[in-house]
């Protein structure tokens, strides 16, 4: 999942987004307001065969980064403050000290869940050899503008640019940046597949295997604003893959065989992912938790709050997870990108989901009397 925030998007969606024939454009219309139903854990689809034990996990790390801010710091939204969690971190039993409540956009309660993991590169802190392709640290020329500083109904949606005369300009996009490279930006380090770097983008954060035999974490510092496109769309439109066989293991596979074409149909996607190394993948940067965890919407949602996902599809997940990240393509209030994890099993799993479901989300027993048996909020 700009992911301080992980820009990732769920690998089957980043597949697949833009492959459909776009309809036209339907009138604008305000957004449904995130709606809270009080529910009780009966309601919740499967409860009582759910896994939970990893989320009890995840919500523990979460807890530490909430006892070093004080009682009266906001968490976000609906989620109240700090001093609102407490008591639940200090005695975290979902079914005793959490009251859940169905998460919908409106009347729609309808959701999309699609996965990501952690991917792996080889690296290295030198240029030699194969390792030419730089891994760029945040510029220090690139300024990222909160649109609701200026329209308050814009909250929540930035733009990235860099500064030009007296007007913000448009940063270098992935042609340019691989052509020219990024002057005002560190390098981190030096990969030997552009390819597999290119996917590390995509997911926004994952482990580095240095060739002195030294390891690290990176995770997403920033973007350059330009717009995401999926190469799926790409290589469809060139005739190189059909809709019927496009994924993840299709689009890798491509772009290996044909090494003369791939970075052009990389630089089709024009937006490109800066990292910063850090101790944890995540948002709140801490380790993220295989199935335990979860990526949101963070203009709705806030970090460190559990939700009970019940999605569908070829493999259903019903489970307890910690929203602990976000990214780019994370927008909506019945909306997840699910933490498989890290290896070979957590990318097939990462890469096939995309499912419908629904949300819940488990809030405090106080917290949940002030809201009610139901309450709108926003948009």
């Amino acid at each position: 999942m700009e992911k301080g925030a992980r820009f990732f998007a769920g690998l089957a969606l980043m597949v697949l987004a833009g492959c459909a024939s776009q309809p036209s454009k339907p009138p604008a219309t305000e957004p449904a307001p995130l709606r809270l139903t009080r529910v009780g854990f009966g309601d919740l689809p499967d409860w009582n065969a759910a896994a939970r034990g990893r989320a009890l996990a995840a919500f523990k790390r979460s807890c530490t980064v909430l006892a070093a801010r004080p009682d009266d710091a906001p968490m976000g939204g609906y989620a109240g403050t700090v001093g609102d969690w407490r008591g639940a971190c200090a005695q975290p039993d979902f079914e005793k000290n959490f009251t859940p409540f169905a998460v919908s956009a409106g009347n729609d309660s309808s959701g999309l869940f699609t996965g990501y993991y952690e991917a792996q590169i080889k690296g290295s802190r030198t240029k030699h050899g194969a390792f030419q392709t730089p891994v760029y640290g945040m510029p220090s020329d690139l300024v990222r503008v909160d649109l609701g500083t200026f329209i308050p109904k814009l909250k929540g949606e930035h733009v990235s640019g860099k500064v030009s005369g007296h007007a913000l300009v448009p940063y270098a996009d992935r042609a340019q940046i691989n052509a020219k490279g990024v002057p005002a930006a560190p390098v981190l380090f030096y990969t030997d597949d552009a390819v597999a770097f290119f996917f590390l983008q995509i997911q926004g954060s994952g482990r580095v295997a240095f060739d002195n035999g030294d390891s690290a974490r990176i995770a997403y510092a920033g973007e350059n604003g330009q717009p995401y496109t999926a190469i799926g769309r790409t290589l469809i439109a060139e005739g190189a893959l059909t809709r019927e066989n496009v994924s993840l293991q299709t689009i890798r596979a491509w772009l290996i065989a044909n090494p003369a074409r791939a970075r052009a149909v990389m630089e089709t996607n024009k937006s490109f992912i800066f990292f910063r190394e850090a101790e944890g993948a995540g948002a709140q940067g801490i380790s993220l938790t295989p199935l335990g965890s979860v990526a949101v919407d963070l203009r709705l949602h806030a970090l460190g709050v559990p939700f009970y996902v019940a999605a569908d599809g070829p493999d259903p997940v019903r489970a307890v997870l910690v929203a602990q990240d976000t990214g780019g393509a994370i927008r909506g209030a019945v909306r997840g990108d699910i933490f498989f994890g890290f290896g070979a099993e957590a990318e097939r799993r990462a890469g096939a989901m995309k499912a419908p479901g629904r949300l819940f989300v488990l809030l405090p027993n106080a917290l949940a009397a002030k809201i009610g048996a139901q309450k709108d909020f926003g948009p």
